[in-house]
């Protein structure tokens, strides 16, 4: 499986050959073609300029030659013939009479011109004309020019021609120096588009999939700005954002694992609890009216008159008992629902009774209780037994926890009332705080607690919709706030 990197390198490394083929080489081609028709113009313009310039030379000297001719004066002719190569660029002249035969020659000339087509087109119009032939073995451009007499009568002929290789010399260098010129062209554009492309979109392409190669699960943000065009800016700003949302997703994701995790913890912490009410109900009804019996004839003994070291064990039977049913009680407070008995009711007249409830409690006697805020109306919708008894929990343990003081206040926060329990003992340890409120967990000693209150608490809190808190105290211990939902009306 090619990397997906290596598969976007191709196919921008292909870029540039995609320009070379698209714009370079149409772009040389039609400029070719301009160079060849433009040099198949210079050619013709040159060579329309030389047969000019042969032109003019036989004109300059169809005079003297014409009247040399008709005296038959051969020392004029030759002089006219000889100015003739004093002129330019002359490879031969000749005189002809007017049956074609040759009079004076000099250089390259034809030895008659009976057989000539130019010659006889010359002689039958009266204009000058002119081709390319081979004379002596050579190529050359002939011009012939009409000899006329004072009589106006065509008398002989005028040849001058000029080699055929100094019209095409020029002509080849021109097509040298263009194609020289076309070539370092061709080769200055390819160098400006590769170069160009690496850097103006090579370089910045370069970058873009160095930042790509970097994307990876829990690394999905690109950090450094893209430089270059704006397409690729666009390109980049596409990227980021399929990155930021691919990060959101990822988070989403885990999110979702943590919280389904959380929801298996708590669905398999629910059917514990649902199992333990199951068992506590069962022993509960099994245990209660044997406890009571034992109970019952404790008390039957210990009215009649036993010995003091037999009554103390009477008396501590009796204890353990009671002590057995309170726990029973504390599991089926625990594990009871009753929502259809909530009813509006006033927090401060449930805290009321808990208050008057605690004072005939030892524990609490011990400790000096202050109250604050507890005399203002706080209306919620309740159920009177359950929410006395979570307060009361609260309270108790409290008083177990104090050293000299407990602190019971009531506050108003956001839509709930906060009853808030703060005592000055030793306080519980943070990594505990999670723990208190399952079944069967205390933090006091074997023997002392049951481990139920806070478990009864955290059940009529989640029943009425409410929570429970555990924090710092500001007296120097625990702090322990109970919040339930307001009831606007009450």
């Amino acid at each position: 499986m090619v990397p997906f990197g290596r598969r976007l390198g191709d196919l921008f490394r292909s870029l540039q050959l995609t320009l070379v083929l698209s714009i370079v080489v149409p772009l040389l081609l039609f400029s070719g073609i301009a160079i060849y028709i433009g040099l198949g113009s210079v050619e013709k313009a040159l060579n329309e300029r030389l047969r000019e310039d042969l032109e003019l030379v036989a004109r300059a000297v169809s005079g003297p030659v014409s009247n040399a001719l008709a005296e038959k004066d051969q020392l004029v002719l030759g002089e006219s013939l000889k100015s003739i190569f004093q002129i330019g660029r002359i490879s031969g002249a000749s005189v002809f009479d007017e049956q074609g035969d040759r009079v004076a020659s000099l250089g390259v000339a034809d030895a008659d011109v009976t057989n000539s087509v130019s010659a006889e087109r010359v002689i039958a119009s009266g204009e000058l004309g002119g081709a390319f032939r081979r004379v002596d073995g050579e190529s050359v451009f002939s011009q012939f020019t009409p000899l006329v007499g004072e009589d106006g009568r065509i008398q002989g002929l005028l040849q001058v021609t000029r080699q055929r290789s100094d019209f095409h010399d020029l002509v080849a260098s021109s097509r040298w120096w263009a194609v020289g010129i076309w070539s370092v062209l061709a080769v200055i554009i390819i160098l400006v588009v590769v170069l160009g492309h690496y850097r103006t979109v090579g370089r910045h392409v370069n970058s873009l999939m160095e930042d790509m190669a970097q994307l990876a699960p829990g690394k999905w943000l690109l950090s450094a700005p893209m430089a270059g065009p704006r397409e690729l800016r666009q390109i980049h700003q596409g990227i980021a954002s399929m990155g930021r949302r691919m990060d959101a997703a990822e988070s989403e994701i885990e999110d979702r694992i943590a919280r389904e995790r959380a929801l298996a913890e708590q669905l398999e912490y629910q059917e514990k609890v649902a199992m333990i009410g199951r068992v506590a109900g069962g022993v509960a009804h099994e245990l209660g009216a044997p406890l009571n019996v034992i109970q019952g004839r404790a008390r039957i003994l210990a009215r009649s008159g036993l010995p003091g070291d037999q009554q103390r064990h009477l008396d501590d039977i009796d204890h353990q008992v009671s002590r057995m049913t309170a726990i029973i009680q504390q599991l089926l407070d625990c594990f009871r629902h009753v929502p259809d008995s909530r009813r509006p009711l006033d927090l401060s007249d449930v805290l009321q009774d808990v208050l008057v409830r605690i004072s005939e409690d030892d524990r609490c006697n011990r400790c000096r209780i202050e109250t604050d805020g507890l005399d203002q109306s706080m209306p919620a919708r309740a159920e009177p037994l359950r929410v006395g008894l979570a307060c009361l929990n609260v309270i108790r343990n409290g008083c177990q926890s104090a050293r000299d003081q407990l602190k019971v206040s009531a506050h108003q926060s956001d839509h709930s009332w906060e009853i808030r329990v703060e005592d000055d003992g030793p306080g519980i340890p943070a990594s505990d705080r999670g723990k208190v409120f399952e079944p069967f967990y205390s933090t006091r000693p074997a023997g002392e607690g049951t481990g139920l209150g806070l478990a009864v608490v955290n059940s009529v809190l989640k029943e009425h919709g409410g929570r429970i808190e555990i924090t710092e105290s500001s007296l120097g211990g625990c702090r322990i706030s109970l919040y339930f939902p307001m009831e606007h009306g009450v």
